[in-house]
């Protein structure tokens, strides 16, 4: 008998063949996340993970935050593990879990059994009665509720017997890396952290570019996207951030067009930086926080007329259907909005014209692209000019 996390995952058993590689995926995520403490190893039993510690006590304090917030964890439980499953061990072990958990009644609860051997001398429902019953003749203030109990008591009877009373929720998803690699364009605002978080949780590698442009941002502009980006790294375990000096190509940029039309030309401007890092980065793809209306250059028009710039890479929108309340939900969940609400402004929202275009045509936008000097000049030295930072 021993204190072990049993881990859940969703998606993953719909896999088919490719199951095993999404499962190792998750397996080799959770090992990493835990290498810095002794003992730790991950293990596979029967359409969950097992994480255990070999060496000393199990923490549970320190593990489990580390553990929940890894994309393709659907659930922890923090479990007994017992390799005798006979029905009279399963009464002692349930007994004593419960005591330790119950706390000072009342208290109620009901049994639940899931067997993966269908072998078993006794059906789940008997077992779930047998433990019920013993748990119930054995701890005073405490009655049966199958509705809406305080407790669920959990047994599963796999290769080993674990028994568990709290399920906590995890990120869900898919692991990192199971469904490729995406640029993001991260600006210090609100929604760009979000749609790189969501679409991490589908699996996909982030790799993020920031637009810097010294004087009119300041260091701390820059601090507070590269504190975002460490905020990430919590979910991803890792992060580039890529710093592109974009100041000399803005400038130009707001010489050379009329200023209802700034945010289209600099927005596109920024779309042909990240279309080359994502093309040596090895994406398949550029992510943007867009929300469809939410401010000029977010409608359909601007939209369209912004993406072509884009010549490589197709660009997705996860939150392209969500209003701001709700992007805001996630990022208080997920710990980026008190960074994203500090007052130092990005690049975006600099040269912003009062009565920005709401509506441009893309064929517009592209002639009088051609008409800008020098621009592929000017994005292809910012990109080479960046800085590359790795964290953690």
């Amino acid at each position: 008998m021993r204190n072990v996390l049993l881990v859940k995952y969703g998606e993953i058993a719909m896999r088919g063949k490719n199951r095993y590689l999404v499962e190792n995926r998750l397996i080799r995520t959770i090992i990493e996340r835990l290498s810095p403490y002794a003992g730790y190893r991950v293990y596979k039993e029967q359409g969950r993970l097992l994480v255990v510690n070999e060496d000393c006590e199990f923490d549970y304090d320190l593990v489990i935050p580390l553990v929940t917030v890894l994309p393709g964890v659907t659930a922890v439980c923090p479990c007994v593990e017992t390799e005798d499953q006979s029905i009279e061990n399963l009464r002692k072990i349930a007994l004593e879990h419960c005591r330790e958990h119950f706390g000072e009644g009342p208290v109620t609860f009901k049994c639940e059994t899931k067997r993966s051997d269908k072998k078993y001398p006794l059906t789940s429902r008997e077992v779930s009665a047998d433990v019920g019953g013993f748990i119930l003749h054995n701890i005073e203030n405490t009655s049966v509720d199958v509705h809406d109990p305080d407790f669920t008591v959990m047994i599963e009877l796999r290769n080993n017997a674990y028994i568990y009373t709290k399920l906590i929720e995890g990120c869900g998803g898919l692991p990192m890396g199971t469904s490729g690699k995406a640029t993001l364009l991260m600006s210090g605002g609100i929604d760009s952290p979000v749609a790189g978080y969501l679409t991490a949780r589908r699996g996909v590698e982030i790799e993020a570019v920031y637009f810097d442009s010294p004087p009119y941002t300041s260091e701390r502009a820059k601090q507070k996207v590269i504190d975002l980006a460490q905020r990430l790294a919590v979910f991803t375990g890792e992060i580039r951030l890529n710093i592109v000096p974009f100041t000399e190509t803005q400038l130009h940029i707001y010489e050379s067009v009329p200023p209802e039309k700034m945010t289209i030309f600099l927005k596109r401007a920024m779309l042909k930086a990240a279309d080359k890092i994502a093309a040596e980065n090895g994406s398949q793809c550029l992510v943007t926080g867009d929300s469809i209306g939410q401010v000029a250059s977010q409608t359909l028009q601007a939209i369209n007329a912004i993406d072509g710039a884009a010549e490589n890479f197709v660009v997705l929108r996860p939150l392209c259907a969500m209003d701001k309340q709700e992007i805001v939900d996630i990022a208080r969940k997920i710990g980026t909005f008190d960074i994203s609400v500090r007052p130092y402004e990005d690049c975006c929202t600099i040269f912003v014209a009062k009565h920005p275009e709401t509506k441009p045509k893309k064929s517009i936008i592209e002639k009088m692209e051609l008409k800008i000097e020098r621009l592929d000049e000017l994005v292809e030295a910012a990109v080479k000019n960046r800085q590359i930072l790795d964290l953690k």
